[in-house]
C-alpha cells in the first residue's frame, strides 16, 4: 500500500492511498492546481482516481471539490448530510449509508466522529495493510476502540498543544469550540490514544492537522514520544504531516 499525505492543515487536506490498481483520495481542500501538481510529483495522473471519500464538509476537507467535479467524473463518496450541506451537483457519488464500503481492491470501515458540523467520519482502509485515518474530531467514541487497535499506520490529528491554545490570541469562543466534545484533538488526547491503540503491528505513525498558531512539531512529537514510554511501545517511524510538503510511506 502506497500512501501519501499531499496536504494537512487548516489551509488543506487531502491524502492518495493507492492498493493495487486502486487509487483513492481522502478528502479535496486543495485547489485542482495542487492536486495536479503533487499527484504528477508521485507520477500519478489526476484522471486514474478510482474515488475521492470525503470525512465532513469544512472548507479545508472540501474546498477542491467544486472545481474538481466540473472537470472530472470520479465518484464521491460521502453521507447524504454531507451532499445537502455542500449544494453541489455531484452527479457521480454514491451515498455512505454503512459502516462499509467496497472500492474496487480496498475494504473500507467508516468511522464516526464528533466535529462541529452536522456530520463527520474517518476511515479505517483496508488492503495488504490497514491504515486508520483520524482528523478533526474532538473525542473518540469507546465503541470503535477494538476496530482501530493494533493497525499498521496511523494518521492521527494532533492539533494543538493546550498551554499554547489557552495563552494564545483566538478569542474565547474559538477556545472554547477547539477544546470542546466537537472540536480538534489536542497533543495530549491524540498522544494518549495512540499510546492505547498502536501494537505490534504498527509500523508508522503521521501526526496531522497540526495547528499553525497553536502547536508545533516538536510539542506534538514530544508528547507522543513520552506517551508511548509510559506504554512501553516504540515506533520505528513517526512524522508530521505539513501543509505545503507531502510526505509518502510505503507499507
Amino acid at each position: 500500500m502506497k500512501i501519501v499525505v499531499l496536504a494537512s492543515g487548516s489551509k488543506g487536506n487531502s491524502t492518495y492511498i493507492e492498493y493495487k490498481n486502486t487509487k483513492i483520495l481522502i478528502d479535496l481542500g486543495i485547489s485542482q492546481l495542487a492536486l495536479t501538481k503533487k499527484l504528477d510529483e508521485i507520477g500519478v495522473n489526476i484522471d486514474d482516481i478510482d474515488a475521492i471519500l470525503i470525512t465532513h464538509t469544512h472548507i479545508d476537507h472540501v474546498g477542491g471539490l467544486k472545481t474538481f467535479i466540473k472537470k472530472h467524473n470520479t465518484k464521491i463518496y460521502l453521507s447524504k448530510i454531507m451532499y445537502d450541506e455542500l449544494g453541489l451537483n455531484i452527479v457521480n457519488h454514491e451515498f455512505i449509508e454503512s459502516e462499509n464500503i467496497i472500492i474496487n481492491d480496498i475494504k473500507i470501515n467508516v468511522i464516526k466522529t464528533s466535529h462541529d458540523t452536522n456530520d463527520s467520519m474517518g476511515f479505517v482502509i483496508k488492503a495488504d495493510k490497514e491504515l486508520v485515518y483520524i482528523t478533526d474530531t474532538g473525542y473518540i467514541n469507546k465503541k470503535y476502540f477494538k476496530d482501530i487497535y493494533n493497525k499498521n499506520v496511523y494518521i492521527f490529528e494532533s492539533n494543538h498543544d493546550l498551554e499554547m491554545l489557552i495563552d494564545g490570541k483566538y478569542p474565547y469562543y474559538l477556545k472554547q469550540r477547539i477544546l470542546g466534545d466537537k472540536g480538534h484533538l489536542s497533543n495530549k488526547d491524540s498522544s494518549y490514544y495512540l499510546s492505547k491503540l498502536t501494537g505490534e503491528q504498527t509500523s508508522h505513525i503521521i501526526l496531522a492537522h497540526l495547528s499553525e498558531d497553536n502547536n508545533t512539531e516538536e510539542k506534538a512529537l514530544e508528547s507522543l514520544y513520552n506517551a508511548l514510554e509510559k506504554e512501553n511501545k516504540h515506533i520505528n517511524n513517526i512524522m508530521v504531516a505539513k501543509q505545503k510538503e507531502s510526505i509518502l510511506i510505503e507499507v
